[in-house]
């Protein structure tokens, strides 16, 4: 079931940041292939801009990566689509791992389309960050955060239905694939160098993983540690 996002008056947006605007971003992700509509609703109804330093909110809606501080981003909108309608194709999880909270709006696409939502953050400030824009958009009984290290997963609340990073390793991190349940899907930049790097869909049916190419991206990568 799709979360009816309550959003205060400010998430509403004017301008640059209207409905208006939204839509038009919406009609670009369709055009360029994104076509399941659980998905472009929930960005439709969504506060990009939300999600954003108010300097760069009037950019929200174009189809672009924005920084969030930190070295780190806010993915561009279609890579956000691509990978949650990759994540979604087959079955709808009930229960996700997300690798890199970043500015959260990626977790809050997750949580919008009904999904619980584990999600790991390196970075304090970025998730301390992050948090309170869940409980204004009425999200955040469907998430729980953690600073951690993204490599380690969550193990105690697995095994998950479906892991998602947002960040790029560079290869498959073995101890998130042992917390994929069977059957699972996972949805991963992978690459070292951001030039060359391709997101794959790894999927997971009876002990066996079959991986495909969805094509090249550009992530920041996955590091260990926390800061």
């Amino acid at each position: 079931m799709i979360h009816r996002l309550q959003t205060r008056p400010e998430s509403k947006g004017l301008g640059m940041t209207s409905q208006r605007a939204r839509d038009r971003l919406i009609e670009r992700l369709r055009e360029q292939g994104i076509k399941d509509e659980r998905v472009l609703n929930v960005m439709r109804a969504l506060p990009r801009h939300a999600f954003l330093d108010e300097a760069l909110a009037s950019r929200a809606y174009e189809d672009t990566a924005l920084p969030i501080g930190k070295g780190q981003t806010i993915s561009q909108p279609w890579v956000v689509a691509r990978m949650t309608e990759a994540l979604i194709e087959k079955r709808m999880p009930a229960k996700v791992l997300e690798i890199g909270t970043g500015s959260g709006y990626q977790t809050a696409v997750l949580a919008s389309l009904g999904i619980q939502v584990f999600t790991v953050e390196r970075i304090d400030e970025l998730l301390r960050t992050a948090r309170p824009r869940f409980r204004q958009l009425k999200l955040h009984e469907l998430i729980r955060s953690k600073h951690d290290d993204g490599n380690l997963g969550w193990a105690e609340n697995g095994p998950f239905d479906a892991i998602l990073l947002t960040c790029a390793a560079p290869a498959l991190v073995q101890p998130l694939l042992a917390q994929l349940n069977d059957p699972g899907v996972l949805i991963s930049p992978v690459g070292v160098d951001a030039a060359k790097q391709k997101l794959v869909r790894v999927e997971k049916s009876e002990g066996l993983l079959t991986e495909q190419d969805l094509g090249p991206v550009s992530f920041v990568p996955l590091l260990p540690g926390v800061l």
